[in-house]
């Protein structure tokens, strides 16, 4: 008997011989080499997405292609920055590197690392880009962090998730910008099952129905506030042709010299782990460890492992020990910001576990148009990742 996801299932546990990743993920399988189906999706990854010279071609000429399309724009592309390495560097490659004139949106729920909100100042400063920082209604993200600990879901990120995809879609939108730019790749952080990083509006609205208390802001195109439901998503995606590009598909990403090159000449500072540069990460990690069983970095070290940053042996080490970033001081700050006791807050904790699909949702309805979902992926609409990570990996 294993805990999957919060649900105890009748299975052996078993460890994948190249990475760390192990039964505790959902829908992973193992072949009878006792290798895990995440390191064969991230080769079908390498093989779309290859390392070599031809790919940064491909890249560059993306780059050029985003200069020549907003070259009468004051911005050519926007990027989502949060102050954390991948972001920073993404910023730091797209104007240094490559030329082009971005527009940094920062969404700020705020639960902002003060480092990385120095690190942010510092490189936009450095770079000569324009900082805009959307500043969500804190009644309203409070709000919706509360409704995410009552629905008893792992998806604990879920209202900032969609508020950041939102500002970023309606900024781009606002500023006639035809593409966003973001610090994901698939090497460094994996790609994780969407039981643990499902991503839909109208999920997010049907749970603030349930258990929500504070009204939402209706969408507005310059100002989607938490709205970005598939009916957002065909507005600013389809009808208005706005594409994300994840450069570090194509990119020779290393953390361990991006980290050098931005300490050097951007005076970043690492807040402390990945993903410190939002503190509410802190009690997620927690509520993470002990209801459902889940800790993301057995997706995260492999990606690593498999990208050749980080030994194996590290990194089963590294798992046995509590991550550093559930400190139980930001964890007590997060719950005195959601305005809670922290009775109330284990409360939420001994509820029974649950997960998206014990909710109305829009997967159904991205089945449906799963053809159309990858002819946009084909057209760069969307990357690849999207595509596989939504249709072409179990999540149970």
């Amino acid at each position: 008997m294993l805990v999957v996801s919060g649900f105890k299932r009748n299975i052996e546990y078993q460890q994948c011989k190249i990475c760390i990743a192990d039964s505790t993920i959902p829908g992973i399988k193992f072949d009878q080499n006792g290798v895990c189906s995440l390191c064969a999706f991230h080769q079908k990854l390498c093989e779309h997405y290859p390392e070599n010279e031809a790919s940064l071609k491909v890249l560059t000429q993306k780059m050029n292609d985003i200069k020549a399309a907003g070259k009468n724009n004051k911005y050519d592309c926007v990027i989502g920055i949060s102050g954390g390495r991948d972001s920073i560097y993404l910023l730091y490659i797209a104007v240094r590197e490559f030329g082009l004139r971005p527009l940094a949106v920062h969404f700020n729920d705020g639960f902002d690392n003060p480092i990385a909100g120095e690190n942010m100042l510092n490189a936009c400063r450095k770079l000569g880009v324009e900082l805009r920082t959307i500043t969500s209604d804190f009644r309203e993200c409070k709000d919706l962090k509360l409704v995410d600990l009552k629905a008893s879901t792992p998806l604990l990120n879920n209202g900032t998730d969609v508020g950041l995809g939102a500002a970023l879609y309606s900024v781009a939108y606002k500023e006639n910008v035809k593409t966003i730019l973001y610090g994901q790749s698939f090497r460094t952080e994996g790609i994780r099952p969407i039981a643990w990083a499902y991503f839909d509006g109208d999920h997010l609205r049907a749970l603030h129905k349930r258990f929500g208390t504070y009204p939402l802001k209706k969408w507005e195109p310059e100002n989607a506030g938490y709205n970005l439901g598939v009916k957002e998503m065909f507005f600013y995606a389809i009808l208005h042709r706005i594409k994300t590009i994840a450069p570090f598909y194509y990119y020779p990403y290393n953390r361990k010299k991006a980290e050098e090159i931005l300490s050097k000449e951007l005076d970043w500072v690492y807040p402390g782990a990945h993903y410190f540069d939002d503190l509410y990460w802190s009690l997620i990690t927690l509520v993470h460890r002990k209801k459902f069983n889940i800790d993301f970095r057995l997706v995260a070290y492999s990606a690593l492992i498999r990208s050749g940053q980080m030994s194996r042996e590290y990194a089963l080490q590294a798992v046995k020990e509590k991550y550093v970033m559930e400190d139980e001081k930001i964890i007590q700050l997060c719950i005195k910001r959601l305005g809670i006791s922290r009775e109330e807050f284990d409360s939420y904790m001994a509820l029974p576990p649950k997960n998206f699909w014990d909710y109305p949702n829009s997967y159904s309805i991205m089945r449906f148009f799963k053809f159309p979902i990858w002819i946009a992926c084909k057209l760069g609409i969307f990357t690849k990742v999207v595509y596989e990570k939504y249709f072409g990996l179990d999540f149970k």
